[in-house]
């Protein structure tokens, strides 16, 4: 038991399940306790099943499964309402699709499930989501993805960034919080 623990490792990145924060396992105590050095330099003991380990900042399925999605296919029934900006000059209101990336508003149960699991489902959500807009030509698209540690947001701001003709920033403070990304496509249209 020297080296690992419930599948953790000395040495492995963490964050916390049940608080904000993350941490690097420091050595294993008695009774199955992890002791994991957070952010502010504190040792500080974990259950097993109080912590995720963080696999890096690509989160990425597996070769052969990527050959099985099909991007168009979601898991979710696609839960995101459209609905209409008040016009600011424009001839009409420009039409805003919404999606809420949270697990639990894409699929019916996430128990058992790992974090790089459920991450990996909101992303596949969000790509899909974004190119049926790109498809119907929707100009601007309202991303929610809470605040929590961070992970997901960044992900999808990398996203974003490299898509061509995209502008992305946080969303409308007093609707969203700081939970939300706004992006907004521009279209060539010749």
């Amino acid at each position: 038991m020297a080296g690992t623990l419930s599948g953790f490792q000395i040495g492995e990145k963490v964050s916390f399940l049940y608080e904000k924060g993350t941490g690097v396992i420091v050595r294993f105590d008695v009774n199955n306790f992890i002791v994991v050095c957070d952010e502010d330099g504190f040792d500080r003991q974990f259950r097993a099943n109080e912590l995720a380990k963080i696999h890096g900042t690509e989160y990425h399925l597996p070769d052969d499964q990527v050959a099985q999605i099909n991007e168009d296919d979601t898991i979710s029934k696609m839960h995101h309402r459209i609905f209409s900006e008040t016009p600011t000059g424009a001839k009409r209101p420009m039409d805003v699709w919404e999606l809420d990336l949270h697990i639990e508003s894409l699929i019916d149960s996430h128990k058992g499930m790992s974090n790089t699991e459920i991450l990996n489902i909101q992303l596949k959500e969000m790509r899909s989501f974004f190119k049926k807009a790109q498809q119907k030509h929707v100009r601007k698209v309202v991303l929610i993805h809470g605040v929590g540690e961070g992970i997901l947001k960044e992900e999808v701001r990398s996203f974003l960034a490299k898509q061509e003709g995209v502008d992305y920033f946080d969303a409308d403070f007093r609707e969203y919080g700081k939970g939300a990304t706004t992006a907004e496509i521009r279209y060539n249209i010749h």
